[in-house]
């Protein structure tokens, strides 16, 4: 009786998520097919890959470059800004659905909520943190959630972003390269209904608020941390391995 009622709750939810998401949808895409700029911060088209495996599971990442004043970077480039970068990208999920998403914080655990809980969409564990004079990562692990088919339940599924910088083409100016990736999710939708509609939904306002969140860094307009647990950058673990575009979606 329970595992039925979680079932038609799941279902409820994601319905009632599908019609805002068409909505949403509607009134975004134009905005992310094209460059764009903000005061003297360029930012370049977006660039969306989204693909599933043989299990089902989706990985996607959406890409883009800013052309930015090194100096504003410079001033920006620490543990506590890449944590307001973390909140930023949530504030963004919250104001794009109009406060019908909204996020809790505890200090084990993230929860993306419709309206509050109990209706949990996503659960991730707490976010860990790695940063060098290059490069810096937030990273939140998968934990469930009423978006989340069982296979994904407690695995190996997490959402990042990914920010690196080098030398920009102009003088004074840096290269910010930003990926959000999520991968070895297993989204519920597409069990439910398809893979196309997973695609067509949730996918797509995923894309939306990483458009949203580029603007932020633009305007350089950060969410202030809700848990504030600041380090020095040395204290941090070093970033290793290829960023998320560069390892190609397989």
């Amino acid at each position: 009786m329970n595992e039925t009622l979680i079932v038609l709750e799941a279902l409820v939810v994601i319905a009632a998520l599908i019609i805002l998401a068409l909505g949403i949808i509607a009134l975004g895409t134009k905005l992310i097919s094209r460059p764009s700029k903000i005061g003297k911060v360029e930012i370049g088209a977006l660039v969306d890959s989204t693909q599933s495996d043989q299990r089902g599971a989706v990985r996607s990442v959406q890409s883009a470059d800013m052309q930015i004043k090194s100096q504003k970077l410079d001033e920006i480039w620490t543990p506590m800004h890449l944590e307001r970068l973390a909140s930023t990208y949530w504030r963004f999920l919250t104001r794009c659905t109009l406060g019908l998403i909204q996020i809790e914080y505890t200090e084990e655990e993230r929860f993306v909520v419709l309206i509050c809980r109990p209706f949990v969409l996503l659960a991730f564990r707490k976010p860990e943190y790695q940063m060098d004079d290059v490069r810096g990562i937030v990273r939140w692990r998968i934990e469930r959630g009423l978006l989340v088919a069982a296979p994904g339940v407690g695995g190996d599924g997490y959402l990042e972003i990914d920010v690196a910088r080098k030398p920009g083409a102009k003088p004074g100016s840096s290269m910010l390269h930003v990926d959000v990736e999520i991968a070895n999710y297993f989204p519920q939708v597409a069990v439910l209904f398809s893979q196309w509609v997973y695609a067509a939904t949730q996918s797509k306002i995923h894309v939306l608020v990483c458009y949203a969140f580029l603007r932020s860094i633009a305007h350089g307009d950060l969410a202030e941390s809700r848990l504030v647990h600041f380090t020095h950058i040395n204290q941090l673990p070093k970033p290793s391995g290829p960023r998320p575009r560069d390892r190609g979606v397989s």
